[in-house]
C-alpha cells in the first residue's frame, strides 16, 4: 500500500499523518508538495492533512483547492482511489467540490483545541471497517471553522444517502449523539462524511493524533489506519 500526503504552505499535521501510518505498519509514504502536477507513483491513499493552508486566507481551504496537485487528487478520486481530508483537508475537499457542504466558523467564534468523542455511524467503509457501527472513539479536535453546514434539503439528502460516517457524541463517551454534543455547532452533530461512491472521506477530528501509543489522546485512531490497510489487504488483521 502506498500513501501520498499532500503538503501545502501552512500544513502542520502532514508529518503526524506520516508517523501514524508508518506506526501501524503501512507504507511507504510520499510527501508531495502542493505545486507538483502529479504524484511520483500512483498512491492507493491520498491524504490532505490538517493545518492552515495559505494561512486560511479568503476561506479555509479555498486557495489550497486551486493548487496544481488537486487535479491529480481529483483523478485518483475519479478512478476509485481513496482520498482522505482531515480538518483543513476536509475544508479543502468541500472547497474543491469533492465533498458536499461547507465548514463554517465555530458557533463560539473561537479556535477549539480539545478532545472530542465521536460515534462511528458506519463500519462498511474503507476507513472504518475495523470499528463496530455505534462504537465511540476519542479523537482530538483543533479548528476554528468546523461547523459542518448544508441547506436543509441537501442535509436531508445527505442523511438519507447514509453519507455521515462520524458524529459528535456525548462527552461521557456514551452512545448519545447530535448537535447538542457538537463542540462547534456542526449540524446534526456531523463530524465526518463520505462521498456517494464511498472512496472520499472528510472529517474534522484528528485520528492521527490518537494513534501513537506515546501520545496523551489514546489510540482510538489506530483502527482508522488499520481499516485502510485491511481494505488493501496490507495488514493481516488488527495490531
Amino acid at each position: 500500500m502506498r500513501t501520498a500526503v499532500v503538503v501545502f504552505p501552512g500544513s502542520n499535521c502532514d508529518r503526524d499523518v506520516k508517523n501514524a501510518i508508518l506506526d501501524v505498519g503501512l507504507g511507504p509514504v510520499d510527501m508531495v508538495w502542493h505545486d507538483e502536477e502529479r504524484f511520483p507513483e500512483r498512491p492507493d491513499l491520498v491524504v490532505l492533512p490538517g493545518g492552515f493552508s495559505y494561512g486560511d486566507y479568503l476561506r479555509s481551504g479555498a486557495l489550497a483547492a486551486k493548487s496544481r496537485i488537486m487535479n491529480a487528487v481529483r483523478a485518483i478520486a475519479s478512478e476509485g482511489g481513496l482520498v482522505l481530508g482531515i480538518c483543513n483537508g476536509f475544508q479543502i475537499l468541500t472547497e474543491a467540490g469533492l465533498l458536499p457542504g461547507a465548514l463554517l466558523p465555530n458557533t463560539n467564534l473561537r479556535f477549539i483545541c480539545s478532545k472530542a468523542y465521536v460515534r462511528v455511524e458506519r463500519s462498511d467503509t474503507p476507513f472504518t471497517n475495523a470499528y463496530i457501527a455505534g462504537q465511540i472513539a476519542l479523537f482530538p479536535i483543533a479548528h476554528h471553522e468546523g461547523l459542518y453546514f448544508l441547506p436543509p434539503d441537501e442535509l436531508k439528502e445527505l442523511e438519507c444517502r447514509n453519507q455521515v460516517v462520524f458524529r459528535y457524541a456525548s462527552a461521557s463517551g456514551s452512545a448519545e449523539v447530535g448537535e447538542k454534543y457538537s463542540p462547534n455547532g456542526s449540524l446534526n452533530g456531523i463530524a465526518g462524511i463520505i462521498n456517494t461512491e464511498g472512496n472520499v472521506l472528510g472529517l474534522m477530528p484528528h485520528p492521527e493524533r490518537a494513534t501513537l501509543k506515546c501520545l496523551i489522546w489514546g489510540i482510538d485512531g489506530r483502527r482508522f489506519w488499520q481499516s485502510v490497510g485491511d481494505h488493501f489487504g496490507a495488514l493481516g488483521g488488527l495490531r
